[in-house]
């Protein structure tokens, strides 16, 4: 299941595509720059909250194997 940061990295990735889509439409190019910049930064709070996740189920799973 996405944890908080991968569903926010998810949305500031979908802010920043929007940002680019009516950038090309209105051909504002400091929109273009702004809507790249929010993808790029949904990418790298994604990417952070999956390694969160991951390493948490990692601790969690060798929690269960000890206990066994």
């Amino acid at each position: 299941m996405p944890n908080n940061d991968e569903i926010k990295g998810k949305a500031e990735q979908l802010k920043g595509k929007v940002k680019q889509a009516v950038a090309h439409v209105t051909d504002d190019q400091r929109l273009h720059d702004e809507g790249v910049a929010d993808e790029a930064a949904g990418d790298l709070r994604e990417g952070v909250g999956t390694i969160k996740r991951k390493v948490g189920e990692a601790v969690k799973d060798l929690g269960d194997r000890i206990k066994h």
